[in-house]
């Protein structure tokens, strides 16, 4: 049995998300069934972040077990044709220990959200930005943002179907950066609760269009109340950008 790591990238509009799912197609079941397809062989993939539905990865790890050997010049063409038109994209497999985890042996994640801030409507970007019209505030957006690094207890930002054991987290960093009409928001840490990214782009975003100040955002933070978060950000703008080991 030989244990291989794989880097994924996709884009997560037409799936219900990274996890087997009853009620549509998952990005796990479709690299299952094209490992089935090349090697004849049932297998389960364990990705290192389980994305919700609509959220896109750039560099999503994954690892599996395989007892059939097959050729490694013709494993990554092989299984990127049988994945066929699905968005997705095997971007690189190796062989790796038994040993190796991708979910739990993770030092730490990287997310990405990225916010068109304009009045014309999005065609290139169409289900990949959060279009807002309203000018942001990108100086108070950033103020706020600082106030969540470090060790926090996040249930503000904790959905309630989190299946997470604690709600302590440890935000190492946060940037927020404009080029033009495109802000992108980047967030790192060792792990996240469910739909913690969105609902804390939710919240910075009600700071850059004025509905809070920053004593507002502040307390909505320090509640550790779910119901008195802002509405999440939608899931098109979210890309898992990298997992670092």
């Amino acid at each position: 049995m030989q244990r291989y790591k794989i880097k994924v990238e996709y884009d997560g509009t037409p799936f219900v998300g990274w996890q087997f799912q009853k009620n549509g197609l998952s990005v796990q079941e479709v690299l299952q069934t094209a490992i089935f397809n090349l090697a004849k062989e049932k297998v389960t993939i364990t990705g290192a972040g389980r994305t919700d539905s609509g959220v896109h990865a750039l560099e999503q790890t994954a690892h599996f077990d395989l007892e059939k050997k097959i050729e490694k010049k013709n494993f990554l063409p092989g299984l990127n044709q049988y994945i066929g038109n699905r968005p997705i994209t095997i971007l690189k497999i190796n062989k790796t220990s038994k040993k190796f985890h991708s979910r739990f042996d993770a030092k730490k994640r990287n997310y990405q959200y990225i916010i068109i801030n304009r009045q014309s409507p999005l065609t290139l970007q169409k289900n990949k930005a959060w279009q807002i019209r309203k000018k942001l505030d990108i100086k108070s957006m950033k103020r706020g943002a600082k106030l969540l690094i470090g060790t926090h207890d996040f249930s503000t930002f904790r959905s309630s179907s989190c299946g997470a054991k604690s709600p302590i987290k440890t935000m190492e960093k946060i940037s927020i950066k404009k080029n033009k009409d495109t802000i992108i928001l980047e967030f790192t840490s060792k792990s996240f609760l469910q739909q913690q990214v969105r609902s804390m782009v939710g919240c910075i975003k009600y700071l850059g269009d004025g509905k809070w100040n920053l004593d507002d955002f502040e307390k909505v933070f320090k509640s550790k109340n779910r119901a008195k978060c802002a509405p999440p950000a939608p899931a098109c703008g979210l890309y898992l950008r990298k997992v670092y080991y």
